[in-house]
This record gives structure tokens, sequence and C-alpha cells, in this order.
């Protein structure tokens, strides 16, 4: 492919580390979606600041957001002290502290929640079942932001949240893929459908590992790869 001037690549702040399998597809992407607009040998400038997601697991267990927002804040200004111009909190659970994280910097964080919503909407889908942590889908800070943009969210019943939550942190994060559970969150997708969802958001970084459009029989709206969609196209206007 022949390369054409990138002109003046934003440098993207990645604040991830929650966990680094899904970091390492957020890094992935972005050089992928770079490569491929610009040619050449163009790649992503991008900062990552990662964090030990043991410690972040434990706030989110313990209900210490305020802790976990502070660390999530100074990892920001670290971004920002080093020369980072616009943010990416690579994760869905943590945008539970967007707010604190906007608050520690001037920098524009792209929302993951802005991003789904409007790749929901070019797709034509206005109910949208919704797959993610328990965290995720029993709080309300994505689903209303979801909400806002005029999606209705579906969310899988009180056993299937159980079941999608405890496949993310006993096996997603620590790299772990199974057939059966790649079997078992189809019949959740499959029961959502049942029940008139059009789409499926993967509220879960680590999710789009495990499921892919293939997977599912209606539209599949990957958060991972949306969000630094998203971010490329900052970075690169």
């Amino acid at each position: 492919m022949a390369q054409r001037s990138a002109g003046r690549m934003r440098m993207i702040g990645l604040i991830g580390g929650m966990s680094w399998e899904a970091s390492a597809e957020y890094y992935r992407l972005a050089n992928e979606l770079v490569r491929d607009r610009l040619g050449g040998f163009h790649s992503a400038r991008c900062l990552l600041y990662s964090l030990d997601f043991a410690e972040i697991e434990r706030l989110q267990q313990q209900a210490s957001w305020d802790e976990a927002a502070t660390a999530l804040a100074d990892a920001a200004g670290s971004l920002e002290r080093a020369g980072a111009e616009l943010l990416v909190l690579c994760t869905n659970t943590m945008h539970k502290v967007a707010d604190a994280v906007e608050r520690a910097t001037p920098l524009p964080l792209l929302h993951i929640a802005d991003a789904t919503a409007a790749a929901v909407g070019r797709g034509g889908v206005d109910r949208v079942g919704l797959l993610g942590t328990r965290f995720t889908m029993e709080q309300a800070f994505l689903r209303e932001r979801l909400e806002q943009a005029g999606l209705e969210v579906l969310l899988p019943d009180a056993a299937d949240r159980e079941l999608v939550h405890r496949v993310i942190y006993d096996e997603l994060v620590v790299g772990t893929i199974r057939e059966a559970s790649r079997q078992r969150y189809r019949e959740v997708i499959a029961r959502l459908v049942d029940r008139g969802a059009q789409g499926v958001i993967l509220g879960c970084t680590e999710i789009e590992l495990l499921i892919g459009e293939h997977d599912v029989p209606v539209p599949v709206f990957p958060t991972t790869r949306l969000h630094i969609q998203a971010a490329v196209d900052a970075a690169l206007t």
C-alpha cells in the first residue's frame, strides 16, 4: 500500500491493565487501524499506563470506588505529563469513575459508551442486549449513558448475569478461553434475542476474546474495537 502523510497524529493516552489481555487488544487494534488508514510503516502514537489489576479488582470487590477513582485519575495525570493529548480508559467497568478521570486533567476522555452508542445508531438498531461484568450490567453508569443516546437496553436475567460475570473474572482476565464458556455465552445471547434484542453489546473488553460476530445471530457491537476506532479517528483528525 502506498504511504500517505499522516499530518500530525495526536498522542493517545491509554489507561490500561484492567486486564492486560484487554489492553493488549487496544494496543494491537490501534496500530492495525493506523496502518490500514495511512499505509506504509505508520503505527499509532500512544502511551500506555498499565495498572496492577489485582489492586483494582480488590477495590471493585470492596466497593472502594473513590480509591479506585484516585488511582485512575493519577494515571491520567501521569499520561498528560508524559505528552498524551487524548485519553482512553481501556475498560468498561472502570468507566464507573470516568467523571473523576475527566476532572483530573483537561485532556478529552473518549467515553466507551458514546463510541458504542454511535455505532449502534449507525447500525439501525435501537434495542440491544448488554453483556459485561456484574458491575456494568447491574449498575447505571454505562446503561444509563446508552439509554440517554436513545437505546433500549436489555439485561440477562440474574442467573445469566452471574454466569457472564464469573467467566470474565475466573477465565478471560487470566487468558483462559474455554469452548464450553463460549457455548454458554451463545445461550445467554440467544435468550436476549428471544426477548427482542436486535443487537448485542459486548460490554466488557475481555468478552471479545471469547465471542465474535459469527457466534451471534444479530449484529454485534464490540466495545473495545469501537472505542479504539473512535480514538484513532480523533488522533488523526
